[in-house]
Protein backbone atom coordinates (compact mmCIF):
# COMPACT_ATOMS: atom_id res chain seq x y z
CA UNK A 1 0.00 0.00 0.00
CA UNK A 2 1.08 3.24 -0.71
CA UNK A 3 -0.61 5.59 1.61
CA UNK A 4 0.84 8.77 0.00
CA UNK A 5 -1.87 9.03 -1.98
CA UNK A 6 -4.74 9.25 0.82
CA UNK A 7 -2.80 12.42 2.76
CA UNK A 8 -3.64 15.42 1.89
CA UNK A 9 -1.11 18.05 1.70
CA UNK A 10 -2.43 19.95 5.09
CA UNK A 11 -1.73 16.57 6.53
CA UNK A 12 1.39 15.81 4.59
CA UNK A 13 3.07 19.23 6.31
CA UNK A 14 1.95 17.96 9.97
CA UNK A 15 5.51 17.48 11.40
CA UNK A 16 5.86 15.97 15.09
CA UNK A 17 5.51 17.78 18.48
CA UNK A 18 8.94 18.04 20.46
CA UNK A 19 6.87 18.74 23.31
CA UNK A 20 4.46 15.89 22.96
CA UNK A 21 7.50 13.56 22.24
CA UNK A 22 9.09 14.48 25.24
CA UNK A 23 5.87 13.73 27.26
CA UNK A 24 6.30 10.41 25.37
CA UNK A 25 9.54 9.73 26.90
CA UNK A 26 8.61 10.63 29.87
CA UNK A 27 5.91 7.15 30.13
CA UNK A 28 9.19 5.52 29.26
CA UNK A 29 12.01 6.48 31.15
CA UNK A 30 12.99 5.20 34.76
CA UNK A 31 12.24 5.92 38.28
CA UNK A 32 15.24 8.02 38.73
CA UNK A 33 14.98 10.11 35.70
CA UNK A 34 15.24 13.91 36.32
CA UNK A 35 12.44 15.50 33.54
CA UNK A 36 13.36 18.94 32.97
CA UNK A 37 11.83 19.34 29.41
CA UNK A 38 8.38 19.08 29.66
CA UNK A 39 5.88 22.00 30.92
CA UNK A 40 4.29 19.82 33.20
CA UNK A 41 2.05 21.26 35.86
CA UNK A 42 3.12 20.28 38.89
CA UNK A 43 0.19 17.76 40.69
CA UNK A 44 0.51 19.48 44.21
CA UNK A 45 -1.03 22.60 42.94
CA UNK A 46 -4.04 20.70 42.10
CA UNK A 47 -6.81 20.90 44.49
CA UNK A 48 -8.16 17.07 43.41
CA UNK A 49 -6.36 14.86 46.19
CA UNK A 50 -8.60 11.61 45.23
CA UNK A 51 -11.69 10.55 43.93
CA UNK A 52 -13.91 7.40 44.44
CA UNK A 53 -16.58 5.83 41.64
CA UNK A 54 -19.07 3.83 42.60
CA UNK A 55 -19.85 1.02 40.14
CA UNK A 56 -24.18 -0.13 40.19
CA UNK A 57 -22.88 -3.84 41.42
CA UNK A 58 -21.81 -1.70 44.39
CA UNK A 59 -18.28 -1.60 44.28
CA UNK A 60 -15.94 0.92 43.92
CA UNK A 61 -13.12 2.74 42.20
CA UNK A 62 -10.49 4.32 43.80
CA UNK A 63 -8.24 6.97 42.44
CA UNK A 64 -5.47 7.75 44.66
CA UNK A 65 -1.65 7.92 44.31
CA UNK A 66 -0.24 7.65 41.60
CA UNK A 67 -3.37 6.53 39.20
CA UNK A 68 -4.82 10.20 40.35
CA UNK A 69 -1.41 11.97 39.41
CA UNK A 70 -1.95 10.28 36.13
CA UNK A 71 -5.71 10.83 35.85
CA UNK A 72 -4.75 14.94 36.19
CA UNK A 73 -1.73 15.27 34.27
CA UNK A 74 -0.83 15.55 30.96
CA UNK A 75 -0.37 12.17 28.92
CA UNK A 76 1.05 10.59 26.13
CA UNK A 77 -1.09 11.82 23.02
CA UNK A 78 -1.83 8.07 21.10
CA UNK A 79 -3.51 7.65 24.88
CA UNK A 80 -2.80 6.02 28.57
CA UNK A 81 -0.27 3.61 28.53
CA UNK A 82 -1.92 0.98 30.47
CA UNK A 83 -5.51 1.74 28.56
CA UNK A 84 -3.85 1.55 25.18
CA UNK A 85 -2.30 -1.56 26.12
CA UNK A 86 -6.37 -3.18 27.06
CA UNK A 87 -7.53 -1.78 23.97
CA UNK A 88 -5.16 -3.28 21.82
CA UNK A 89 -5.33 -6.78 23.27
CA UNK A 90 -9.41 -6.11 22.93
CA UNK A 91 -9.14 -5.54 19.09
CA UNK A 92 -6.71 -8.44 18.61
CA UNK A 93 -9.21 -11.14 20.30
CA UNK A 94 -12.36 -9.62 18.75
CA UNK A 95 -10.79 -8.73 15.39
CA UNK A 96 -7.83 -10.78 14.88
CA UNK A 97 -6.26 -8.18 12.26
CA UNK A 98 -4.11 -10.01 9.58
CA UNK A 99 -2.39 -6.68 9.15
CA UNK A 100 -1.82 -6.72 12.83
CA UNK A 101 1.92 -5.98 12.87
CA UNK A 102 1.74 -2.68 11.34
CA UNK A 103 -1.09 -1.72 12.42
CA UNK A 104 -1.24 1.12 15.48
CA UNK A 105 -4.27 2.32 17.60
CA UNK A 106 -5.08 5.72 19.01
CA UNK A 107 -7.22 6.86 21.36
CA UNK A 108 -9.73 9.58 20.80
CA UNK A 109 -11.87 11.99 22.02
CA UNK A 110 -14.79 10.04 20.74
CA UNK A 111 -14.95 8.28 17.92
CA UNK A 112 -15.94 11.18 16.00
CA UNK A 113 -12.77 12.73 16.64
CA UNK A 114 -11.04 9.95 15.19
CA UNK A 115 -13.52 10.26 12.74
CA UNK A 116 -13.19 13.82 11.76
CA UNK A 117 -9.57 13.84 11.91
CA UNK A 118 -9.31 10.86 9.11
CA UNK A 119 -11.47 12.83 6.76
CA UNK A 120 -9.19 15.75 7.18
CA UNK A 121 -6.26 13.85 6.76
CA UNK A 122 -7.65 12.53 3.44
CA UNK A 123 -9.80 14.99 1.79
CA UNK A 124 -9.42 17.94 -0.79
CA UNK A 125 -11.78 20.14 -1.71
CA UNK A 126 -14.34 18.62 -4.40
CA UNK A 127 -12.96 15.38 -3.83
CA UNK A 128 -15.37 12.62 -4.94
CA UNK A 129 -16.53 10.79 -1.31
CA UNK A 130 -18.11 7.23 -1.55
CA UNK A 131 -20.56 6.98 1.09
CA UNK A 132 -23.63 4.71 2.11
CA UNK A 133 -27.31 6.45 2.08
CA UNK A 134 -28.84 7.34 4.15
CA UNK A 135 -25.44 8.09 6.52
CA UNK A 136 -25.18 9.22 9.73
CA UNK A 137 -25.98 12.94 9.69
CA UNK A 138 -22.63 13.83 11.50
CA UNK A 139 -20.64 12.23 9.16
CA UNK A 140 -22.28 14.97 6.20
CA UNK A 141 -21.35 17.85 8.80
CA UNK A 142 -17.41 16.70 8.70
CA UNK A 143 -17.58 15.88 5.28
CA UNK A 144 -19.94 19.15 3.64
CA UNK A 145 -16.96 22.09 4.14
CA UNK A 146 -14.87 19.76 1.63
CA UNK A 147 -17.93 20.41 -0.96
CA UNK A 148 -17.64 17.32 -1.95
CA UNK A 149 -18.76 15.36 -5.02
CA UNK A 150 -20.82 12.49 -3.18
CA UNK A 151 -20.99 9.62 -4.57
CA UNK A 152 -24.28 7.83 -2.77
CA UNK A 153 -24.81 3.56 -2.51
CA UNK A 154 -28.05 3.26 -1.67
CA UNK A 155 -28.74 0.45 1.37
CA UNK A 156 -31.12 -1.84 1.61
CA UNK A 157 -31.87 -4.58 4.48
CA UNK A 158 -28.95 -5.76 4.39
CA UNK A 159 -26.86 -2.39 3.96
CA UNK A 160 -24.94 -1.24 1.36
CA UNK A 161 -24.93 -2.86 -1.72
CA UNK A 162 -22.06 -3.96 -3.50
CA UNK A 163 -23.80 -4.29 -7.01
CA UNK A 164 -24.28 -0.56 -7.02
CA UNK A 165 -21.05 0.05 -5.39
CA UNK A 166 -19.27 -1.58 -8.35
CA UNK A 167 -21.50 0.35 -10.66
CA UNK A 168 -20.78 3.36 -9.26
CA UNK A 169 -17.03 2.80 -9.61
CA UNK A 170 -17.11 1.17 -13.19
CA UNK A 171 -19.42 3.83 -14.64
CA UNK A 172 -16.73 6.72 -13.93
CA UNK A 173 -13.59 4.99 -13.29
CA UNK A 174 -11.54 2.25 -14.22
CA UNK A 175 -9.65 0.33 -11.81
CA UNK A 176 -6.03 1.41 -13.15
CA UNK A 177 -6.79 5.30 -12.51
CA UNK A 178 -6.13 5.03 -8.72
CA UNK A 179 -2.48 4.68 -10.05
CA UNK A 180 -3.15 7.88 -11.84
CA UNK A 181 -2.09 10.91 -9.90
CA UNK A 182 -3.99 13.21 -12.39
CA UNK A 183 -7.23 11.39 -11.86
CA UNK A 184 -10.09 12.57 -9.77
CA UNK A 185 -11.00 8.62 -8.83
CA UNK A 186 -12.43 8.23 -5.27
CA UNK A 187 -9.63 7.60 -2.43
CA UNK A 188 -12.22 6.38 0.42
CA UNK A 189 -15.07 4.44 1.26
CA UNK A 190 -17.36 5.46 4.00
CA UNK A 191 -19.11 2.71 5.83
CA UNK A 192 -21.07 2.29 9.58
CA UNK A 193 -21.44 -1.72 9.00
CA UNK A 194 -23.05 -2.85 12.04
CA UNK A 195 -26.65 -1.23 13.46
CA UNK A 196 -26.10 1.68 11.38
CA UNK A 197 -27.43 5.19 11.75
CA UNK A 198 -30.13 5.57 11.35
CA UNK A 199 -31.27 2.47 9.44
CA UNK A 200 -30.57 -0.03 12.33
CA UNK A 201 -29.34 -2.46 9.44
CA UNK A 202 -26.05 -4.45 9.73
CA UNK A 203 -23.98 -5.75 6.26
CA UNK A 204 -23.71 -9.65 6.18
CA UNK A 205 -19.76 -11.00 6.41
CA UNK A 206 -20.51 -12.08 2.05
CA UNK A 207 -21.43 -8.67 1.80
CA UNK A 208 -18.49 -7.53 3.62
CA UNK A 209 -16.15 -9.46 1.97
CA UNK A 210 -17.43 -8.15 -1.39
CA UNK A 211 -17.29 -4.54 -0.71
CA UNK A 212 -13.73 -5.32 0.45
CA UNK A 213 -12.54 -6.58 -2.82
CA UNK A 214 -14.27 -3.81 -4.68
CA UNK A 215 -12.40 -1.03 -2.33
CA UNK A 216 -9.55 -3.50 -2.93
CA UNK A 217 -9.75 -2.93 -6.78
CA UNK A 218 -10.20 0.70 -7.06
CA UNK A 219 -7.80 0.88 -4.22
CA UNK A 220 -9.91 2.25 -1.45
CA UNK A 221 -9.26 2.91 1.99
CA UNK A 222 -12.61 1.72 3.85
CA UNK A 223 -13.13 4.10 6.99
CA UNK A 224 -15.10 1.78 8.95
CA UNK A 225 -17.31 3.48 11.54
CA UNK A 226 -18.85 1.18 13.58
CA UNK A 227 -19.73 2.37 17.41
CA UNK A 228 -22.83 -0.20 17.51
CA UNK A 229 -20.02 -3.06 16.71
CA UNK A 230 -21.27 -4.38 20.44
CA UNK A 231 -25.21 -3.39 19.98
CA UNK A 232 -25.61 -6.35 17.49
CA UNK A 233 -28.74 -7.91 18.47
CA UNK A 234 -27.42 -11.47 17.23
CA UNK A 235 -25.40 -13.35 19.67
CA UNK A 236 -22.65 -13.56 17.16
CA UNK A 237 -21.37 -10.35 15.82
CA UNK A 238 -20.24 -9.78 12.20
CA UNK A 239 -17.03 -10.10 11.40
CA UNK A 240 -15.72 -6.45 10.93
CA UNK A 241 -13.94 -5.43 7.51
CA UNK A 242 -10.63 -5.18 9.86
CA UNK A 243 -10.77 -8.59 10.75
CA UNK A 244 -10.96 -9.55 6.76
CA UNK A 245 -8.22 -6.52 5.86
CA UNK A 246 -5.37 -8.22 4.30
CA UNK A 247 -3.95 -5.53 2.80
CA UNK A 248 -4.19 -2.73 5.19
CA UNK A 249 -6.51 -0.13 3.58
CA UNK A 250 -9.21 -0.65 6.35
CA UNK A 251 -9.45 2.39 9.08
CA UNK A 252 -11.88 0.97 12.30
CA UNK A 253 -13.23 3.61 14.34
CA UNK A 254 -14.55 1.92 17.92
CA UNK A 255 -16.23 4.03 20.55
CA UNK A 256 -17.09 3.73 24.31
CA UNK A 257 -20.35 5.54 24.49
CA UNK A 258 -22.80 3.15 23.60
CA UNK A 259 -21.58 0.83 26.21
CA UNK A 260 -19.97 2.90 29.14
CA UNK A 261 -20.56 6.33 29.14
CA UNK A 262 -21.26 8.65 26.36
CA UNK A 263 -19.86 12.07 28.15
CA UNK A 264 -16.68 10.25 28.81
CA UNK A 265 -15.55 10.63 25.10
CA UNK A 266 -13.64 7.91 24.48
CA UNK A 267 -13.11 6.31 21.23
CA UNK A 268 -10.89 4.41 19.24
CA UNK A 269 -9.02 4.24 15.45
CA UNK A 270 -7.52 1.41 14.70
CA UNK A 271 -5.55 1.30 11.11
CA UNK A 272 -2.21 1.03 9.39
CA UNK A 273 0.75 2.70 10.87
CA UNK A 274 1.54 5.41 8.29
CA UNK A 275 -2.17 7.01 8.58
CA UNK A 276 -2.30 6.79 12.53
CA UNK A 277 0.79 8.97 12.58
CA UNK A 278 -0.92 11.65 10.68
CA UNK A 279 -3.84 11.62 13.12
CA UNK A 280 -1.53 11.40 16.24
CA UNK A 281 0.24 14.64 13.98
CA UNK A 282 -3.25 16.43 14.32
CA UNK A 283 -3.94 15.48 17.72
CA UNK A 284 -0.45 17.09 18.82
CA UNK A 285 -1.90 20.49 17.98
CA UNK A 286 -5.66 20.48 18.74
CA UNK A 287 -6.76 18.22 22.01
CA UNK A 288 -3.45 17.16 23.05
CA UNK A 289 -4.44 13.44 23.98
CA UNK A 290 -8.32 12.66 25.18
CA UNK A 291 -8.97 12.97 28.02
CA UNK A 292 -6.31 11.63 30.84
CA UNK A 293 -9.17 10.94 34.11
CA UNK A 294 -11.72 9.49 31.06
CA UNK A 295 -8.34 7.33 30.41
CA UNK A 296 -7.80 6.30 34.26
CA UNK A 297 -11.48 5.81 35.24
CA UNK A 298 -12.15 3.15 31.76
CA UNK A 299 -8.74 1.71 32.79
CA UNK A 300 -9.13 0.57 36.17
CA UNK A 301 -12.82 -0.53 35.17
CA UNK A 302 -11.28 -2.84 32.81
CA UNK A 303 -8.91 -4.08 34.99
CA UNK A 304 -11.39 -4.38 37.84
CA UNK A 305 -13.82 -6.13 35.58
CA UNK A 306 -11.82 -8.31 33.59
CA UNK A 307 -12.83 -9.46 29.96
CA UNK A 308 -14.99 -11.37 31.98
CA UNK A 309 -16.68 -8.47 33.23
CA UNK A 310 -16.14 -6.46 30.23
CA UNK A 311 -18.27 -8.31 28.04
CA UNK A 312 -20.67 -9.34 30.54
CA UNK A 313 -21.85 -5.77 30.91
CA UNK A 314 -21.67 -5.74 26.92
CA UNK A 315 -24.23 -8.94 27.00
CA UNK A 316 -26.98 -7.17 29.65
CA UNK A 317 -26.41 -3.40 27.35
CA UNK A 318 -27.09 -5.13 24.26
CA UNK A 319 -29.94 -7.11 25.71
CA UNK A 320 -30.95 -3.75 26.98
CA UNK A 321 -31.81 -2.56 23.79
CA UNK A 322 -33.00 -5.53 22.31
CA UNK A 323 -35.86 -5.35 24.63
CA UNK A 324 -36.46 -1.65 23.96
CA UNK A 325 -36.31 -2.40 20.04
CA UNK A 326 -38.78 -5.41 20.73
CA UNK A 327 -40.99 -2.45 22.44
CA UNK A 328 -40.85 -0.18 19.79
CA UNK A 329 -41.49 -2.73 17.27
CA UNK A 330 -44.61 -3.79 19.14
CA UNK A 331 -45.86 -0.36 19.34
CA UNK A 332 -45.39 0.22 15.76
CA UNK A 333 -47.30 -2.79 14.88
CA UNK A 334 -50.57 -1.69 17.16
CA UNK A 335 -50.27 2.06 15.74
CA UNK A 336 -48.52 2.57 12.39
CA UNK A 337 -49.82 -0.43 10.54
CA UNK A 338 -51.33 0.76 7.19
CA UNK A 339 -49.05 4.49 7.50
CA UNK A 340 -45.85 3.60 7.51
CA UNK A 341 -43.32 0.80 6.84
CA UNK A 342 -40.20 -0.51 8.44
CA UNK A 343 -37.44 -3.09 9.00
CA UNK A 344 -36.47 -5.03 11.89
CA UNK A 345 -33.11 -3.27 12.92
CA UNK A 346 -30.40 -5.81 13.29
CA UNK A 347 -28.38 -3.69 15.94
CA UNK A 348 -28.33 0.32 16.93
CA UNK A 349 -30.70 2.57 18.81
CA UNK A 350 -33.04 3.18 15.98
CA UNK A 351 -36.11 1.74 13.83
CA UNK A 352 -35.98 3.67 10.18
CA UNK A 353 -39.87 4.78 9.36
CA UNK A 354 -41.08 5.01 5.98
CA UNK A 355 -44.43 6.83 5.81
CA UNK A 356 -47.06 6.06 3.27
CA UNK A 357 -48.64 8.26 1.21
CA UNK A 358 -46.57 11.41 2.79
CA UNK A 359 -43.51 12.79 0.12
CA UNK A 360 -41.27 15.05 2.32
CA UNK A 361 -41.49 14.37 6.39
CA UNK A 362 -39.53 17.11 7.00
CA UNK A 363 -42.68 19.62 7.17
CA UNK A 364 -44.53 17.43 8.96
CA UNK A 365 -42.17 16.73 12.17
CA UNK A 366 -40.23 20.48 12.17
CA UNK A 367 -43.96 22.30 11.77
CA UNK A 368 -46.55 20.21 13.52
CA UNK A 369 -44.84 17.41 15.62
CA UNK A 370 -44.41 19.80 18.30
CA UNK A 371 -48.12 19.95 18.81
CA UNK A 372 -48.70 15.99 18.72
CA UNK A 373 -45.87 15.41 21.89
CA UNK A 374 -43.98 13.25 19.65
CA UNK A 375 -40.51 14.50 18.02
CA UNK A 376 -38.53 12.44 15.23
CA UNK A 377 -35.61 12.97 13.02
CA UNK A 378 -36.76 13.51 9.35
CA UNK A 379 -35.26 11.88 6.82
CA UNK A 380 -33.91 14.30 4.68
CA UNK A 381 -30.78 14.88 7.93
CA UNK A 382 -29.47 11.61 6.47
CA UNK A 383 -29.36 12.37 2.96
CA UNK A 384 -26.42 13.78 0.72
CA UNK A 385 -28.32 15.96 -0.81
CA UNK A 386 -30.97 17.37 2.02
CA UNK A 387 -32.95 19.56 -0.47
CA UNK A 388 -34.85 16.68 -1.52
CA UNK A 389 -38.24 15.31 -0.11
CA UNK A 390 -37.95 12.01 2.31
CA UNK A 391 -40.57 10.29 3.11
CA UNK A 392 -38.42 8.63 6.19
CA UNK A 393 -38.10 9.57 9.52
CA UNK A 394 -35.97 7.76 12.62
CA UNK A 395 -37.23 6.91 15.74
CA UNK A 396 -34.73 5.93 18.98
CA UNK A 397 -35.83 3.44 21.38
CA UNK A 398 -32.80 4.10 23.62
CA UNK A 399 -34.25 6.03 25.97
CA UNK A 400 -38.01 6.57 26.30
CA UNK A 401 -40.21 4.44 28.76
CA UNK A 402 -42.19 1.18 26.43
CA UNK A 403 -45.09 3.56 27.68
CA UNK A 404 -43.93 7.00 26.67
CA UNK A 405 -42.61 4.49 23.42
CA UNK A 406 -46.50 3.64 23.07
CA UNK A 407 -47.66 6.87 23.79
CA UNK A 408 -45.50 8.38 21.29
CA UNK A 409 -46.26 5.69 18.07
CA UNK A 410 -49.88 6.55 19.04
CA UNK A 411 -49.25 10.33 18.59
CA UNK A 412 -47.54 9.43 15.60
CA UNK A 413 -50.25 7.71 13.89
CA UNK A 414 -52.26 10.92 14.63
CA UNK A 415 -49.94 13.25 12.96
CA UNK A 416 -49.53 10.89 9.73
CA UNK A 417 -53.48 10.64 9.62
CA UNK A 418 -53.56 14.63 9.77
CA UNK A 419 -50.72 15.07 7.11
CA UNK A 420 -52.13 12.53 4.52
CA UNK A 421 -55.30 14.35 4.80
CA UNK A 422 -53.65 17.52 4.34
CA UNK A 423 -51.86 16.27 1.98
CA UNK A 424 -54.94 15.38 -0.25
CA UNK A 425 -56.57 19.11 0.42
CA UNK A 426 -53.13 20.65 -1.07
Amino acid sequence: MNYSRYINSLSAARKSSPIREMTNLLTQGSPELVFLAGGLPNPNTFPFQSASIKLRDGSNIQLEGKTINDALQYGPTQGYGPLLSQLKEMQQKLHSPPCWADTEVVITSGSQDGLCKAFEMMLNVNDHVIIQEPVYAGTLAIVNPFKPKYIPVQCDANGLIPDLLRQCLETNWKSEDAHSPSSDIPKVLYVNPAGANPTGVSIPLDRRQEIYQIAKDYDLIILEDDPYYFLQFDKKRTPSFLSIDTDGRVVRFDSLSKVLSSGIRLGYVTGPRPLMERILYHMQVSVIHASSMSQVLVSELLKQWGEEGFMGHVDRVQNFYLQQREIMLKAAETHLTGLAEWNVPQGGMFLWIKCLGISDTRPMIMERALKKDVILLPGREFMTDPSQPCPYMRASFSLPTPENIDRGFRNLSELIREEIELTKKN
